[in-house]
C-alpha cells in the first residue's frame, strides 16, 4: 500500500504500464458530515434516495441528492457494526448487521434476524449487494489474524443461506455485468478481484477466476457501469479506478481522502459517481493533511451506472419469521 503522503499524486504521464492513455477525473466534497467508516452507497431509483452506512457507528443512512451534495434525511442505529444496506421491494431496507441480517420496515421498525456467522469465530458481515433477480449476497471478514476462513453467502427467497465462495479473508465489493451473467467479487486482503459466470435465473455460480491483482493499494467496494467497466475504490490510494472487464486500466478519479471505500452511480440519470470514504485508520497528522476524510464525494465521469435491483423479500415479514 502506498504511503498516505503519496496518495493524491497523479500519474505524471497519463499512461498505464502498457502506454495506453488513462483519463483522470477529480471528485468534489458532497457532504457536510464526515463518517468514521462510510461504506456501501446505493441509489434506490423508485424513491430517489441514496443509502449508505457508517460501519463502525452501526448507522444506516438515507439521504437526498441535492445538486452537488447528499443530505441525510433519516438515520437508523443498529447494535454493533453494519456492513451493508439494500432497498427492499416494499420500500424497507435489508441490512447486513454484525453477525446476521436485519430488516428496517418503511415505518422504521427494526427486526433483527438470527445469527448467520459461526459463533466460534471472530468475524463480522461486510459488503453486500442484490443480484439481478433480487437475491442478497453478503460476505464476511476476519477480525483477527485468520486468513482464508471467510465466506460469501447468498440469502435465498425461502430464508435459507447458500455459500458461493469460501477461503476468503476480507470479502468486499460485489456487482454484476450489464447482462447479469458475470459476477465480480473483491477479496481485499490479498488484493484480488475475482469473476465468475452467473445465471441470473437460477443463481448458479461458475468457477471463480482472478481478474485483477492490485498491489499498490487495497481494492474495496466496486460498481459496474452501463458499458460493463468496473469502478473500484482503492483504499489507501485516495482514488477510484476504472477497469475494463479484461482488467485493463481506463481511468482514475482523484479523491482528497486516502481511504476511499466504495462507489455507486446515483441521480435520476445514474450519471454521478458517489464515493464513500473513511477516517478510520488515519493518524492525527493524516487527518490534518486530509481534513475531508470520511465525507461523501461526487464525480462526473462521462458514463452512467446500472439500475440497482431491490431485495426480493418483504421487510414486514422477514424470511426468518417463517
Amino acid at each position: 500500500m502506498r504511503n498516505v503522503s503519496q496518495a493524491t499524486g497523479e500519474r505524471a504521464s497519463g499512461e498505464d504500464d502498457r502506454g495506453a492513455v488513462v483519463k483522470t477525473y477529480r471528485a468534489q466534497v458532497a457532504s457536510r458530515e464526515a463518517y468514521v467508516l462510510g461504506e456501501g452507497p446505493v441509489w434506490d431509483e423508485p424513491t430517489r434516495r441514496v443509502l449508505w452506512v457508517d460501519v463502525q457507528k452501526g448507522l444506516v443512512l438515507e439521504g437526498e441528492l441535492r445538486a452537488d451534495s447528499v443530505e441525510p434525511v433519516r438515520r437508523h442505529a443498529l447494535p454493533g457494526t453494519v456492513g451493508a444496506v439494500v432497498p427492499a421491494t416494499d420500500g424497507g431496507l435489508l441490512v447486513a448487521a454484525r453477525d446476521g441480517l436485519a430488516t428496517i420496515a418503511p415505518d422504521g421498525r427494526l427486526d433483527l434476524g438470527p445469527r448467520l456467522l459461526p459463533d466460534t469465530v471472530d468475524s463480522r458481515l461486510n459488503d453486500g449487494a442484490c443480484d439481478p433477480a433480487g437475491r442478497f449476497l453478503v460476505g464476511s471478514l476476519s477480525l483477527d489474524d485468520r486468513r482464508h476462513d471467510e465466506r460469501l453467502y447468498r440469502l435465498e427467497s425461502d430464508g435459507s443461506v447458500s455459500v458461493l465462495a469460501d477461503r476468503v479473508t476480507l470479502s468486499n465489493g460485489l456487482d454484476w455485468s450489464p447482462d447479469g451473467r458475470t459476477v465480480y467479487h473483491v477479496d481485499s486482503v490479498p488484493g484480488i478481484v475475482r469473476a465468475a459466470a452467473y445465471d441470473p435465473a437460477t443463481g448458479d455460480v461458475g468457477e471463480w477466476r482472478e481478474l485483477l491483482s492490485i498491489t499498490d493499494g487495497t481494492p474495496d467496494g466496486l460498481c459496474v457501469d452501463v458499458e460493463g467497466n468496473l469502478w473500484i475504490a482503492i483504499w489507501g490510494c485516495a482514488e477510484v479506478r476504472r477497469y475494463t472487464p479484461r482488467g485493463e486500466l481506463l481511468a482514475t478519479v482523484a479523491v482528497p481522502a486516502p481511504h476511499t471505500s466504495s462507489v455507486a452511480f446515483v441521480g435520476a440519470e445514474r450519471d454521478r459517481l458517489l464515493i464513500t470514504t473513511a477516517r478510520d485508520g488515519l493518524s492525527e497528522a493524516d487527518l490534518d493533511a486530509y481534513p475531508d476524510s470520511g465525507r461523501l464525494f461526487l464525480a462526473d465521469v462521462g458514463t452512467a451506472g446500472l439500475p440497482t435491483p431491490r431485495w426480493n423479500g418483504d421487510t414486514a415479514t422477514p424470511p426468518w419469521r417463517g
